[in-house]
């Protein structure tokens, strides 16, 4: 066991929209520390939504994130020699992350050209409520909703 809790980092904003989110988000595209492609894949993105709607891509993007992050998930619990699927409430850092997982998942899953165009097409989708994202958040605000009869066993 630790003798104390690492402390939290605090990223360093990006360059250009001086967005922490953004900067973290810049962090889960990256792929083998190529930073400046994971930078050009998302700043790319976000003018190609700027070009096809008259919004900032920042902002369509906040609120893609927001409808993709969930509020809860099941895990699973052994009780006695059943194991059950409990809904707990996500911490705000796991919500976040969770919805980059989810959103980058999807996008890479897209049939366009380029990995700008995909995740451009999935953050569209998802500020609509629609997309593969947010069909995974309702499916698992669904199942916790489902096994609901269970969150008396949610102490972890």
């Amino acid at each position: 066991m630790r003798r104390k809790q690492a402390e939290k980092r605090i990223p360093i904003p990006d360059p250009i929209y001086a967005d922490v989110t953004v900067a973290k988000f810049i962090a889960a595209v990256m792929r083998d520390g190529k930073k400046s492609l994971a930078q050009k894949i998302v700043y790319g993105a976000f003018d190609v939504i700027e070009e096809r709607t008259a919004e900032p891509g920042v902002e369509v993007f906040r609120k893609a994130i927001n409808n993709i992050a969930p509020l809860v998930e099941v895990r699973s619990k052994r009780v006695g020699g059943a194991t059950y699927q409990v809904p707990i409430e996500v911490r705000p850092e796991r919500r976040t992350s969770l919805a980059f997982r989810w959103l980058l998942q999807y996008s890479r899953q897209r049939g366009d050209k380029s990995m700008a165009n995909r995740l451009a097409a999935e953050l569209l989708a998802a500020s609509r409520g629609e997309g593969g994202a947010v069909k995974k958040k309702d499916d698992t605000h669904r199942m916790a909703e489902a096994n609901k009869a269970f969150s008396h066993f949610a102490r972890f």
